[in-house]
């Protein structure tokens, strides 16, 4: 069985899931699970919902934007205001309704996940029901009732035991299925999400439990490039990653390939290819067991909109293990990621991703043991495979704030 990933770009107007049967035409469709991201934004105008719907407590007009895209996406694909997907797709939103109407939690992490999860829900009953009438049969499977998780709101983590255990009992390897990413369930059923961009580890955590026999991410780019076209000139394609390079290249926050999806292919050595829904007869890029990268030159990676904060002891003790101890606690409590550390003997330096805007909460408990000095807004550049000349045009007309190299990585914050 293979496992096909489909991102939110891919299926982003009805142009897109018109083109994904062209990929299944070319690629065959049987022994397939797909996995299929919300179309186009739809998480971001979700997360306006959210935000909207917690400073109201009421249903809110925001929601009326992501059902006019959908509903638009759907007349372009059927011809008749009958079909079964106006009917499904309306139940969804109704459902959606029912629980702003009725939830009484106001935990941000609990409500976004219960929200945002419907943009899976929907992208995948389009998808599915235009395959169906383009009498290509599929089997629609909710993904909470396969995935479970704890409950740890949008970054949840997988009981692979149980997991494994559904997937193998409700996946039929003979018929083309079709599964939401990013979603998952908690003991008690209620939704959970795997973290952003959590599609590409749904994909995976499928194929792991299916032991499949490979998974395809297809995206709008070649395969895995050495950069960010968006930020660097020049990228060039990847033609062969190893897993433990391309789990290199994921922690320090390469955005083809998410963190997580690496880690349980490997373990069973299934391969993962990165191809373009554009030119699906490209091969694009494959990851697999095996040494470094191919061709071998720099990789660049940038993540904006870091903190790098600055810490010391109040009474100029060296930093010593006991309070290295107490501010990673911190920075688990508070849900920060750490992305690059440096410390002397009395000062300790971290850049952190904010990604729950936890940050304010974080500095106060700091500065109660410590000096703190902490700017926002700044970028964390990675070179892996670094030249000389790599660094020297990545340097070239920014403010280098901290600097870091190891035998293959060198890592910049910068404040541009």
């Amino acid at each position: 069985m293979k496992v096909f990933k489909f991102g939110g770009a891919s299926v982003k107007d009805a142009d897109g899931v018109k083109n994904l049967i062209k990929v299944l035409n070319e690629t065959g469709n049987n022994n397939k699970l797909i996995v299929v991201s919300a179309m186009g934004k739809t998480t971001n105008a979700l997360e306006v919902v959210v935000k909207d719907y917690l400073e109201t407590t009421k249903v809110p007009d925001s929601l009326d934007k992501v059902k006019d895209y959908h509903r638009e996406i759907i007349e372009k694909l059927f011809h008749s205001d009958q079909a079964p997907v106006w009917f499904r797709t309306e139940a969804l939103f109704t459902e959606l309704e029912n629980f702003l109407q009725h939830n009484k939690s106001t935990q941000y992490d609990f409500v976004y996940d219960q929200i945002v999860s419907y943009g899976e829900l929907i992208s995948t009953t389009i998808v599915s029901e235009y395959l169906n009438s383009q009498n290509i049969p599929t089997n629609w499977l909710d993904a909470r009732n396969l995935i479970k998780t704890d409950n740890t709101y949008r970054d949840a983590q997988v009981d692979w035991d149980k997991t494994q255990e559904l997937i193998r009992e409700n996946v039929d390897p003979k018929k083309l299925n079709i599964v939401q990413g990013f979603i998952a369930a908690d003991p008690n059923n209620f939704t959970t999400t795997l973290g952003r961009e959590g599609s590409d580890y749904s994909a995976a955590i499928m194929a792991y439990c299916l032991n499949a026999e490979n998974v395809t991410i297809w995206k709008d780019v070649p395969g895995v490039l050495n950069a960010d076209p968006r930020f660097f000139k020049k990228a060039q394609l990847l033609n062969k990653i190893s897993y433990e390079e391309a789990i290199e290249l994921a922690f320090y926050g390469a955005s083809v390939i998410h963190p997580k999806t690496l880690q349980p292919l490997q373990r069973k050595e299934i391969p993962l290819f990165v191809r373009s829904f554009l030119n699906p007869s490209e091969e694009g890029t494959a990851v697999s067991k095996g040494k470094g990268i191919s061709p071998e030159i720099p990789c660049f990676i940038v993540k904006k909109d870091q903190v790098l904060i600055s810490l010391s002891s109040l009474d100029f003790s060296f930093m010593v293990e006991e309070n290295i101890s107490e501010i990673f606690r911190l920075f688990h409590q508070y849900q920060m990621k750490v992305d690059l550390i440096q410390n002397s003997a009395i000062s300790f330096r971290v850049c952190v991703d904010n990604r729950f805007n936890h940050l304010e909460s974080l500095i106060q408990h700091l500065k109660a043991r410590f000096k703190v000095n902490y700017k926002t807004g700044v970028s964390l550049y990675t070179i892996r495979h670094f030249s000389q000349q790599a660094i020297d045009e990545l340097e070239s007309g920014k403010n280098v704030l901290l600097k870091q190299l190891t035998q293959n990585t060198v890592q910049l914050v910068t404040e541009n």
